[in-house]
């Protein structure tokens, strides 16, 4: 494919890619393998839905990245990635779910073929798509080489947003925009929750004007009632019921790049805690909006949040916000830092967040969150244009 094809210019890349080795030299790694398809994409390109077999990014020092995976899914690698077509490497389909070999064996061949069988060499040992076995099997074949946890190396890499990379974020805030205002729009008693759940990913897929929309890392989550005390469940058929309130947590997605965007609504007529509860989140949104500046930490974005709820004698503690960008599923973050009391990471300009305090109690649940950008100067940019209140439909 080659980089007439690419989502971002060679300038871009180049940044991704030095970046990455800067970090890795501080680490003492010599040769990096990224299983992260999230990583992955963001040193080279690659998109493709075969992120349950075993694959990966080899980035040297020096040279350009290599991509590595299954051979059926090398032709997906070549349609997609900006490398020139010989750094992309395939291994058989023998490998697949075999119990007398492993992908690992193959992988290893070609670190040895390039050098590297005594080297220090970073792996991603926290992730969701490095096992065990992986791990195993890859160092047993290179027993001289050295393994160093390069969890969330490139994770880090990826915080500060850059200008091509908000063009994509801006356009699925857009999307976002859209499907949540369809959500609040349709809701209503009798709607069938699946059916209502069809029409918001319609909505995402067919995207705004001319951009389209991709699949968001984590589905549609909208539960009712007391299913709303629980943060993480999805959908089922039932139907929508006058006194309950739904919340959406949804996000819409352009090519890859996400924008996080919840509402709740309320049928019928709600109890006055929870229009209160409402109002206090809205506050300690902005509150924390405010608080969202360059040279600020993410601690003072949790900690005006919290002072604005414990005012009205909430206590809500824990972690209220993540890096949100470019992902795969099964998590739209980026697994680095965390908006929270104890987390005092400097804020720097470009770098977007999903600003989440939800608020899940006993016998109900309530989200009211923003995609944050922080800006040069002033307080974090808010990308959606949804009211933030409790939307009452009586």
């Amino acid at each position: 494919m080659g980089l007439e094809n690419a989502s971002f210019s060679k300038t871009e890349y180049d940044r991704r890619i030095a970046q990455t080795r800067s970090a890795m030299m501080q680490a003492g790694i010599e040769v990096l393998f990224v299983t992260d398809p999230s990583n992955q994409a963001w040193l080279t390109g690659y998109d493709g839905w075969s992120f349950y077999v075993h694959q990966g990014v080899i980035l040297p020092l020096e040279g350009d990245p290599l991509w590595w995976g299954r051979i059926q899914d090398a032709n997906g690698a070549l349609r997609t990635v900006w490398m020139d077509d010989d750094h992309v490497l395939g291994y058989a389909d023998r490998y697949i779910q075999s119990t007398t070999c492993h992908p690992m064996e193959d992988l290893a061949s070609h670190l040895e073929a390039r050098g590297y069988s005594t080297s220090r060499i970073g792996v991603e040992m926290e992730n969701y798509y490095y096992s065990a076995k992986a791990h195993e099997v890859l160092f047993s074949e290179l027993p001289n080489a050295v393994p160093v946890d390069a969890t969330a190396l490139v994770n880090w890499q990826r915080g500060v947003k850059s200008e091509e990379e908000l063009v994509f974020i801006r356009k699925a805030a857009a999307i976002s925009d859209k499907i949540i205002r369809i959500a609040l729009d349709k809701a209503e008693p009798g709607m069938r929750k699946n059916e209502l759940v069809a029409d918001i990913s319609h909505a995402g897929i067919t995207g705004v004007g001319d951009d389209w929309g991709d699949y968001p890392a984590i589905v549609p989550l909208t539960p009712s009632g007391r299913d709303a005390t629980a943060p993480h469940l999805t959908w089922n058929g039932n139907q929508m019921r006058t006194g309950e309130i739904t919340f959406f947590e949804l996000s819409g997605c352009y090519r890859r790049y996400h924008a996080p965007l919840c509402r709740s609504v309320f049928l019928g007529k709600p109890p006055q805690s929870m229009v209160d509860a409402s109002i206090a989140l809205t506050e300690g949104l902005e509150a924390g909006l405010e608080a969202a500046r360059a040279g600020n930490r993410a601690c003072d974005i949790a900690n005006a949040l919290n002072n604005a709820l414990n005012k009205v004698g909430i206590d809500r503690g824990g972690r209220c916000g993540y890096p949100i960008g470019l992902s795969y599923p099964p998590d739209w973050g980026e697994r680095t830092l965390s908006l929270r009391p104890t987390d005092e990471t400097v804020l720097l300009p470009g770098m977007t967040f999903h600003f989440m305090p939800g608020l899940w109690l006993d016998d109900w649940g309530l989200e009211t969150t923003e995609t944050i950008l922080i800006t040069e100067a002033g307080p974090a940019q808010a990308l959606c244009n949804v009211e933030r209140k409790l939307f009452i439909k009586d």
